[in-house]
């Protein structure tokens, strides 16, 4: 197995970059991050994408994110409204962002910006409920604990929604009703990931 591309860097967003960077199409030339924070996917992606552009809404988290480089167009604005072609990148990719927006018109907005065969990712977060979620919740909480175990455990230093407005299975539902043939899956440590491919 590969080394995790920030094993000396972890938390529970950059544990999933492994996630994106493996749907990433082949022959992928632009690459869209949305809600990048401080740059470390859009980093990544550019290490295989020839062409990202990373979009955040928080000015003073993207300007650190440009202090770190990476030949990536760093852009202030709200992906909903902000001017980016409309089916013009090979994957769109976000990570822990969908919450903060309007779930359905967050949906509906990225899925326009992926070209004809392109792929979406989001990983996200939603509300536990219970019994339902009690088990994968009580793993993602032993699994959290190996981690920081074993690795460095870096803060998210970026704006925070809490709790998701969405439980996991409504953003399930919404996810296949907004991207037909969708593919969702619920991941151990409080995760979840829409993987989609446009027609």
């Amino acid at each position: 197995m590969s080394r995790h591309p920030h094993a000396d860097a972890w938390n529970h967003n950059i544990h999933y970059h492994r996630a994106v960077l493996e749907a990433v199409p082949a022959g992928a030339r632009r690459a869209l991050d949305v809600g990048c924070g401080e740059g470390k996917l859009a980093r990544d992606l550019r290490a295989v994408v020839p062409a990202v552009v990373a979009i955040d809404q928080d000015a003073p988290t993207l300007e650190r994110a440009r202090q770190a480089g990476g030949d990536i167009e760093y852009v202030v604005g709200d992906v909903l409204t902000h001017d980016l072609e409309p089916a013009s990148f090979d994957l769109v990719a976000s990570i822990a962002t969908l919450h903060h927006l309007d779930a359905e018109a967050g949906l509906r907005r990225l899925g326009e910006l992926v070209r004809p065969g392109g792929t979406l990712v989001v990983v996200g977060l939603a509300r536990s409920r219970y019994p339902r979620d009690a088990v994968p919740d009580l793993a993602g909480a032993v699994a959290t604990r190996v981690h920081k175990l074993t690795k460095t455990f870096q803060e998210v230093d970026a704006p925070m929604v809490w709790p998701p407005p969405l439980t996991y299975a409504e953003t399930r539902a919404l996810a296949a009703e907004v991207l037909p043939g969708v593919t969702y899956r619920r991941h151990v440590l409080w995760r979840y990931s829409l993987t989609w491919v446009r027609p």
